[in-house]
């Protein structure tokens, strides 16, 4: 079950999306969404097993999560929404990591130039980059789809 957001003042109240597995007849909007938020596709499609998206009715995504899974552990990647403030990237987050928790992943890590600040509310802390488990190292992410100066964190589940 996926938990409801905490809410701010900048974070309203929002009813729970309609969060689905991705298909690959969703990856022309996944990938529209992610150029636009200058996240890298680079493996992406590779692994949309285990994407989440958020659809509206009208069929147009409004959001999506990803994971790469590497054994016990995961990368979590690709999180972006189409409307930022309205506490989407929340839901996304809580349900991938909920799905992440009952397919046995242990820790889950992340690269970000730019949401830093967003993750610690889920347990996310900050590691050096060499702490990361050997085979998420090995990902096309940490191989140069995300620059060396991205924070890394991870979060034991």
């Amino acid at each position: 079950m996926t938990t409801e957001p905490s809410r701010t003042s900048a974070n309203p109240p929002v009813a729970a999306p309609r969060i689905r597995p991705a298909t690959a007849a969703d990856w022309p909007q996944i990938a529209s969404l992610l150029r636009g938020a200058d996240l890298p596709l680079d493996g992406a499609a590779d692994h949309l097993g285990d994407f989440y998206v958020a659809a509206g009715d009208d069929g147009a995504l409004a959001g999506v999560a990803g994971l790469e899974r590497y054994g016990d552990a995961a990368l979590l990647r690709s999180v972006v929404v189409a409307t930022r403030g309205q506490g989407l990237g929340q839901w996304l987050v809580r349900h991938t990591l909920d799905a992440a928790r009952a397919r046995g992943i242990r820790q889950v890590v992340l690269l970000t130039t730019t949401a830093a600040d967003f993750f610690p509310r889920f347990g996310f802390r900050r590691i050096a980059r060499d702490a990361a488990p050997a085979a998420v190292q090995e990902s096309q992410e940490f191989q140069g789809a995300c620059p060396d100066t991205a924070v890394v964190m991870a979060v034991d589940l």
